[in-house]
């Protein structure tokens, strides 16, 4: 079977693989967020924490509990990190000590979904901090996501309606009856299939290819790798993540992980249209990320499979920072899958893609990880895009936009146009300070196009909250953990501000009848339209800074 045949048979058995959970897993997740019985042991959890279950909020105390929630995340994981050398399964090598730059960029990371990691997780993380900080991080993180998608869905289906539900019953069930259950599950697959799942610290010792010897910690691998990657966060237990054969073992260990990390994100639409009372709304929004992420998942394998150049021509395909167990096209699959998500989680070297796979990974981002995006995220960042669309639309036949029976005025629009100007904003103006600076140019292991778009991709990863990185760029200076973690900060919580300042104007008013002048957003047409807007405003944003970086390399 030829390398292209062998791609092509991957990527369908994901299409169908996703088609199959697509209606359980979202009808699922619908029953979830809209069942009014608690269990017991989620009783217990609100009793613990001082909460009223039946008490919901409205957008503003649903936000301030976000941030709340979020704020104290951050705090406790910086100093569980800073504390990590006084405390069991510690490593204690010296030289592993957190630095306060170093633990607030990697608080920020984990509680933000995004796990940008300027360390080597396996020389600087003990277990205890892995399992306790950072695993439960990708789970609440995650859960977060989720729940303030669940609020802009309530904002639609809701009429004269202040309230959006409760963020800590959402954050609760997104956790125990979602996310628990399924990791638990593909934990165990994982340790099936070759992950490590222990307490060892240094006594894996494994012979190397040229015939020394080298000691490889071990640790809880398998149950942070499914969360990693269910939870869209990325975060390796390992420096080389997805690469390493502890976090990766085989070619079927490395199809789940990328099944894992679509399967949420493209069986929340589904949950959408049921909780709107419209399927189709549902299966239109699917539909859309579904073209974008095929769009980006056969380019990418093109561009890596069929580049110029006198050594990819002359074994097919660009084989540089790809690990020969996976092959060009699993990597490349697993590269777009990664950025089209919020997952960043990474079984090839991107900074050694060709200009142009690297560029498509890089405008993975750039769309707002909506194809399928993030748990949570993706879903409420392509309804935002749906909205301008409808708004572009009404503008193009004069006459007022709405969109599921919500009419789109000049107040709804101000908030979905901010929620898509804070990433371009953080990420250019980030890029542009960095390259303005000497000592941050100073980090960039290549000159030209390349050191451009090393920086231009980590401010891209740190404002998406992807955490992927071209690993050429030294990131781990004081400079750079401030100024990407305050990327990851504010690329994080501005836009869910404005997530759900939409979804409370939204919930307060009526519904619209749909009259004959009412654009059909259940069709193809509308899918293509929604399509052209993601994929247009895009390119009118970030174009001049790819033109300066992936794109003059290529050229040149």
């Amino acid at each position: 079977m030829s390398t292209t045949t062998a791609g092509i048979v991957f990527v369908v058995s994901l299409i169908i693989a996703l088609a199959v959970i697509h209606l359980p897993l979202g009808d699922y997740m619908a029953k979830v967020y809209s069942s009014q019985r608690h269990s017991k042991a989620e009783k217990v959890i609100y009793r613990l924490i001082g909460v009223q279950p039946g008490v919901e909020m409205t957008w503003a105390v649903y936000a301030r509990s976000v941030l709340a929630f979020s704020a104290v995340s951050i705090l406790f994981l910086f100093f569980f990190q800073l504390l990590q050398g006084k405390l069991p399964l510690h490593l204690n090598d010296p030289g592993t000590e957190m630095t306060p730059q170093l633990a607030w960029n990697t608080a920020v990371s984990f509680v933000t979904n995004t796990n940008w990691q300027n360390y080597s997780g396996e020389s600087t993380m003990g277990h205890l901090v892995q399992m306790a900080g950072l695993a439960v991080q990708n789970f609440v993180s995650a859960a977060v996501g989720m729940a303030v998608a669940v609020a802009l869905v309530r904002g639609f289906a809701r009429r004269h309606s202040a309230d959006l539900g409760n963020f800590w019953v959402d954050l609760v069930r997104g956790t125990i009856r979602i996310l628990l259950p399924i990791a638990f599950v593909f934990a165990i697959v994982f340790v099936a299939g070759g992950m490590i799942q222990n307490f060892h610290l240094h006594d894996q010792v494994v012979q190397t290819v040229a015939g020394a010897q080298q000691t490889i910690p071990g640790g809880p691998v398998a149950s942070q790798e499914v969360i990693k990657e269910l939870g869209t966060n990325g975060g390796g237990f390992y420096n080389a993540n997805s690469s390493h054969p502890f976090e990766n073992p085989t070619t079927w260990t490395n199809w789940i992980e990328i099944f894992l990390i679509l399967c949420i994100p493209f069986s929340l639409p589904r949950a959408f249209g049921r909780m709107v009372g419209s399927t189709k709304q549902g299966y239109a929004i699917t539909a859309v990320m579904g073209v974008i992420a095929l769009l980006s998942i056969g380019l990418t394998n093109l561009f890596q499979l069929q580049h110029h150049g006198t050594v990819p021509t002359a074994i097919g395909a660009s084989m540089e920072g790809v690990e020969t167990r996976f092959g060009v096209s699993n990597s490349a699959t697993f590269a777009a899958s990664t950025t089209l998500t919020s997952t960043g989680a990474v079984d090839s070297f991107h900074d050694s893609y060709t200009s142009l796979g690297g560029m498509m990974t890089m405008f993975n981002m750039q769309l707002g990880e909506v194809a399928p995006g993030g748990v949570g995220s993706g879903l409420y960042g392509m309804l935002i895009l749906a909205v301008i669309t409808v708004f572009i639309a009404g503008l193009m036949v004069g006459r007022t936009p709405e969109y599921l029976g919500k009419k789109i005025t000049p107040r709804e629009i101000k908030f979905a146009a901010a929620y898509f100007l804070v990433s371009p904003l953080l990420v250019l103006i980030g890029t542009a300070i960095a390259m303005a600076l000497p000592g941050e140019r100073a980090g960039m292991l290549n000159s030209g196009p390349h050191g451009l778009s090393e920086v231009l991709y980590a401010f891209t990863s740190a404002a998406n909250n992807n955490g992927s990185a071209f690993a050429g760029l030294s990131g781990n200076t004081e400079w750079y953990n401030t100024a990407l973690g305050l990327a990851m900060l504010f690329g994080r919580f501005l836009p869910m501000i404005f997530v759900l300042a939409l979804a409370g104007s939204l919930a307060q008013q009526g519904h619209t009848p749909e009259s004959i002048g009412t654009l059909p957003t259940h069709r193809p047409q509308f899918v293509g339209m929604v399509v052209g807007v993601t994929v247009i405003l895009v390119a009118l944003t970030f174009l001049p800074a790819l033109a300066l970086g992936p794109l003059a390399e290529g050229i040149h």
